[in-house]
């Protein structure tokens, strides 16, 4: 399983070096989560495409940057984050009308796209989607809503929207990648894994005042290699 920090935990002024950081421990995938203040429950304003597109010119060609869009109008402004240089577009299918037609505007461009569910959010909404997707994010808590823990009841969510994409792939389609985002630390690093997950998404457990990046990353391995 792999690990890609989300930089909402980081000090904006210091992102440059917290960037370095996780580049030179290893990590080459990069979450960026975008808030417009509108959709997520305690009405967050994160950050946009500008300082998406200085992330983008600060890394380079070489690390893959997603950007998770938690906002109303995902089907009108995807294209500003494709301009400031994602890889990916990964939208909530409870904030997008027409997500088939979401997928082959941001597929025209070259750019991959992902769909996130909300915890509650049953897997029944992606499996139409699954043959076009890059990436399914399941999330483990309420956007945008503070003092959360992990939401282990994901689990079974998790584990059908695995064995769809195991399904697929052996019929010969798209393997979409299966990302989890929420909660993530060293002590349930290796419990989502075990459910099938191929990414996970890690932000105060990886960008911390208690270690480095590269040592928390030590840590989270350790306790997947345990």
């Amino acid at each position: 399983m792999e690990v890609t920090p989300s930089i909402l935990t980081a000090d904006l002024c210091n992102l440059g070096e917290i960037l370095e950081n996780a580049v030179e421990a290893g990590i080459n995938w990069i979450h960026m989560d975008v808030m417009d203040g509108n959709w997520v429950v305690n009405k967050t304003i994160t950050f946009g495409p500008a300082l998406i597109r200085s992330v983008r010119e600060k890394l380079g060609e070489n690390v893959f940057i997603d950007c998770h869009l938690m906002v109303t109008n995902a089907e009108e402004t995807w294209n500003q984050y494709v301009e400031a240089g994602v890889d990916m577009v990964i939208a909530h299918i409870e904030a997008v009308d027409d997500f088939p037609g979401l997928i082959k505007k941001i597929h025209s461009t070259g750019t991959q796209v992902g769909c996130v569910l909300n915890p509650d959010t049953p897997a029944s909404e992606v499996m139409p989607l699954l043959p076009e997707l890059d990436l399914v994010l399941v999330m483990s808590v309420v956007p945008g809503k503070g003092g959360q823990s992990f939401m282990a009841q994901v689990e079974d969510k998790v584990r059908e929207i695995r064995s769809a994409i195991d399904e697929q792939e052996k019929e010969g389609g798209k393997t979409p990648i299966l990302m989890i985002d929420g909660g993530i630390k060293h002590h349930n690093a290796s419990l989502v894994r075990d459910w099938g997950i191929d990414i996970a998404v890690v932000g105060s457990g990886l960008i911390n005042d208690k270690g480095s990046i590269s040592q928390n990353l030590d840590k989270i391995n350790k306790a997947l290699e345990g």
